[in-house]
C-alpha cells in the first residue's frame, strides 16, 4: 500500500486527486493539507465526494508517515515551499505546477509516460506536464520521431474552465464564459517550454530544431510552434488542432500507421480512425488522436481531460510506474455516453 500526503488539497486539482486515490486498490491517503480549511471535512469544498470519504483537511505535514507526496500548488509555489520545508530524502515528490518540468539544476524527470517510462520508473522527483503541453505533444510526437517536423507547426486549443484553477477571476464567471470564446497568451503561453524541449529530444539528431520562441535571441530559421490557445465555455476538456507541412506529399497510411505503431504500448493514448469529439476522453485519463493528410499538409487532432490526463490523472499513473504498480491501478474511468 503506497503512503501519500496531498499538499494543496482545496483546489480543483486536489479534489480531482482524492477522487482517484480513494478508489485506488494500493493507495491510501495519511494526510490531505489545507491551511485554510484545516478541520473541515474534504466533502465540504470538494461535494461530490459527500457519502465517498470522511477525511479531513489538516494543517499538519507529517512526511515522515508517507512515501510519496503530491503538490497541487499554483505556478511557482512549489520550489519556494521546499526552499523553507524539508520533506525526508525517501519521500517521492510529484509535483503538479510547472517549477521543474524544464531541466535545469534539479533532478526531477519529466513526466510523460509516452515518451519518459524508463525515466520515470527509477525517479525520486518527479515534474507532472501541463495540460496543454500533455495534449500537444501527443499529437507531434511520432512526427518528431520520424524527423518529419518541418517549418512552422500552427496549434489551434480550446480548453475549459477549470483549466483556470478554483480561484475565481475575470474570465471564469459563468455569466462571463458561457456562450463566450476568447483568445489568450497568443504565441506565448508558458506550456510552449516544455513542448520544444520533449519535441527536441525525441527527434533524430540530422533533423532541425525546435525553437522556443518564447527565448530571446532565437533562431529564424528553425521550426517554431505557434501555439494559439482558447477559452471554451464548457467545465472540463482540451481539442487540439495541429497542422504540420511536410517537404513532400505523404501517403496518409504510411502516415496513420506510425501513429499507431508509436502508441500501440501506451496505457492511455490510442490512436481513433474516426474524427474525435471531446465527450469520448472528458472523466477519464484517455488521450485520443486523429490524423488526415492534405497534400503536404498533417492535421492531427487530439484531446484529453485537462484535469486527468492533462493533470492527476497522469499524477496517479506516473505514481503507479514509479512504485511499479499496474499503470492503470485507480484509473479505470469511463466516459460518459452523452
Amino acid at each position: 500500500m503506497v503512503k501519500i500526503g496531498i499538499l494543496g488539497a482545496a483546489g480543483y486539482t486536489g479534489g480531482e486527486l482524492i477522487r482517484l486515490l480513494i478508489n485506488h486498490p494500493q493507495a491510501e491517503i495519511v494526510f490531505a493539507n489545507s491551511e485554510s480549511n484545516a478541520g473541515n471535512k474534504v466533502y465540504d469544498v470538494h461535494e461530490g465526494l459527500l457519502g465517498e470519504t470522511d477525511l479531513e483537511f489538516t494543517s499538519e505535514m507529517p512526511f515522515d508517515q508517507v512515501d510519496v507526496v503530491f503538490f497541487c500548488f499554483g505556478h511557482g509555489k512549489s520550489e519556494a515551499f521546499l526552499k523553507e520545508h524539508e520533506i525526508p530524502a525517501n519521500v517521492k515528490i510529484i509535483d503538479l505546477a510547472q517549477d521543474f518540468r524544464i531541466k535545469g539544476d534539479h533532478d526531477y524527470v519529466y513526466g510523460l509516460p509516452e515518451t519518459h517510462r524508463e525515466e520515470i520508473a527509477k525517479c525520486q522527483h518527479l515534474a507532472n506536464p501541463g495540460c496543454f503541453a500533455t495534449c500537444i505533444q501527443l499529437g507531434l510526437l511520432p512526427l518528431a520521431k520520424a524527423g518529419l517536423l518541418t517549418k512552422d507547426i500552427a496549434v489551434n486549443a480550446i480548453t475549459g474552465s477549470t483549466g483556470a484553477g478554483q480561484k475565481p477571476s475575470a474570465t471564469t464567471h459563468f455569466s462571463w464564459r458561457d456562450n463566450n470564446f476568447s483568445v489568450y497568451k497568443l504565441f506565448t503561453h508558458q506550456h510552449l517550454h516544455e513542448i520544444c524541449q520533449t519535441l527536441n529530444e525525441l527527434k533524430p539528431a540530422e533533423a532541425p530544431h525546435v525553437v522556443d520562441t518564447l527565448d530571446e535571441g532565437y533562431e529564424a530559421d528553425g521550426i517554431t510552434v505557434d501555439f494559439i490557445p482558447y477559452r471554451g465555455d464548457f467545465p472540463r476538456g482540451i481539442f487540439c488542432t495541429e497542422v504540420v507541412t511536410l517537404n513532400e506529399c505523404p501517403v496518409e497510411s504510411d502516415i496513420i500507421a506510425r501513429y499507431k505503431d508509436f502508441y500501440q504500448d501506451a496505457a492511455f493514448t490510442h490512436y481513433c480512425d474516426k474524427a474525435l469529439d471531446l465527450k469520448q476522453v472528458v472523466n477519464t485519463n484517455k488521450a485520443l488522436v486523429h490524423v488526415e493528410v492534405f497534400g503536404k499538409k498533417v492535421v492531427i487532432t487530439s484531446m484529453i481531460d485537462n484535469l486527468l490526463k492533462g493533470a492527476v490523472g497522469q499524477a496517479v499513473q506516473n505514481m503507479n510506474i514509479m512504485f511499479g504498480i499496474d499503470e492503470k491501478a485507480g484509473l479505470n474511468l469511463k466516459a460518459s455516453a452523452f
